[in-house]
């Protein structure tokens, strides 16, 4: 039996929305006991005739741990990229119990005997939970669904294809149906393919100034119409993985108000740059989608705050150097985020865009919700997945200290403020600052 007392904590409860200070007990894995600052610790602990661990918070904040949506790992296939060791520590490193795969890989995660090859090696080398989704269609190519029921049976949380936006409306409606019959959880990529294409920037002035090949906002919103109105036609479960455009909000708020079952994300890039921020060609700036300009980016904000985007991702998207040292338009996509995510956003917080019962609703409780998880919560008997860190400790980021394999983030030589102190996984300490 193991038991675990955090006092003199910030406790950070998303669901009540409210910080309060306190303690927690943790016994045998899940939150016993939620303590007030002035309850009688040493009475309650002789009662129950415990002698934990005690770890003394120093008044930092102690959250749910983050369950991150939309986490890449290399195996199989780029193992060079990330491995599931590699990405397992750097999620501990920032805070993350709850890692949510994608299955774009190489080969894809398409069928039960390469989902169970994922889930073996997370197993065995990754210190947080990991939840694998599979892709949606075979080979990612648009022309056949998987075997959607077997892969859930074999363990998937959800299924999508990814950045490849199935274009046959035919086969995603048959895929939506089918996954509707499952209570299957579809995610997927609000783009327009054909004006997307090839896209390297946002359309505007700055694109134009700069040369590079650029795709409309309304990209967003058509895909985000067309995955709309096949939710209403199926009434299946779907998730749009990243709205990052105000155009797209409307629709996004009128679909939830005719009851669709549906929740949008967003990325820790496109809530924290603008697309003025890839300057002179910087490709450690370029994601998919580009970054948008100040004017979405506040727009996207506000929807974190109200609720109209439930939640906020990583994104991490491992690239090795010689896939980024490439002009800008031949660049890969995607940085890494899984050790950044919380002390890039807490800049929204020290600059009063969002508090932190705000940014946890979105970053812990919501995909739980989503994901059908316990955790993601401040609350007794929820598994103790537990994130401890100070907000205001200043660091400058070097991506050569990252424990991911790849260090392509472009908060590189950024000066930060918030460092994660512990993060526990089932009660289990596995990271310590």
């Amino acid at each position: 039996m193991t038991k675990t007392l955090i006092h003199n904590a910030r406790l950070i409860d998303p669901e009540a929305g409210v910080i309060t200070p306190g303690a927690l007990l943790i016994k045998d894995g899940t939150i016993a006991e939620i303590l007030p600052q002035d309850a009688d610790v040493e009475g309650l602990l002789s009662g129950l005739g415990l002698a934990p661990e005690r770890i003394d918070a120093g008044n930092a904040f102690l959250a749910p741990g983050i369950v991150d949506m939309g986490v890449k790992v290399g195996e199989p296939g780029e193992r060079h990229k990330e491995s599931y060791g590699s990405a397992g520590q750097a999620a501990a490193a920032g805070g993350v119990t709850t890692m949510v795969t994608r299955p774009d890989t190489l080969p894809c995660i398409d069928t039960p005997e390469a989902l169970e090859f994922i889930r073996r090696r997370a197993i065995e080398e990754a210190p947080v939970n990991v939840l694998p989704m599979a892709a949606l269609t075979k080979g990612f190519e648009g022309r056949e669904m998987t075997e959607i029921g077997f892969l859930m049976d074999a363990g998937a949380v959800a299924f999508t294809d990814c950045n490849n936006v199935v274009s046959d409306t035919k086969v995603l409606s048959r895929a939506m149906t089918y996954a509707r019959s499952l209570n299957a959880l579809i995610v997927g990529h609000p783009q327009d393919p054909g004006l997307s294409k090839g896209a390297a920037a946002t359309s505007g002035k700055f694109a134009s100034l700069r040369g590079l090949p650029s795709v409309s906002p309304m990209a967003e919103r058509m895909g985000l119409d067309r995955d709309i109105a096949l939710v209403e036609m199926t009434g299946v479960r779907y998730h749009a993985d990243k709205i990052t455009t105000a155009r797209a909000l409307p629709a996004l708020e009128r679909a939830k108000k005719n009851g669709f079952d549906i929740t949008a994300g967003i990325s820790i890039h496109h809530l924290t740059l603008n697309e003025m921020d890839v300057a002179d060609y910087r490709t450690f700036f370029k994601v998919t989608p580009p970054l948008r300009s100040e004017e979405d980016r506040q727009a996207v904000v506000e929807a974190v705050r109200t609720g109209l985007i439930d939640m906020i991702g990583s994104y991490h998207t491992p690239q090795d150097e010689e896939s980024k040292r490439l002009p800008f338009e031949e660049a890969a996509s995607g940085a890494v985020g899984l050790e950044t995510m919380l002390p890039v956003l807490l800049r929204l917080y020290h600059g009063g865009e969002l508090d932190l019962p705000t940014l946890f609703r979105a970053l812990s409780l919501n995909p739980a919700r989503r994901l059908g998880l316990n955790c993601g919560r401040i609350a007794k008997d929820a598994p103790a997945d537990l994130v401890l860190f100070d907000a205001d400790k200043p660091i400058v980021l070097d991506r050569f200290q990252l424990r991911s394999k790849s260090k392509n983030t472009p908060f590189d030589g950024g000066r930060l403020q918030g460092r994660v102190l512990g993060t526990w996984v089932g009660g289990k300490r596995v990271f310590s600052a």
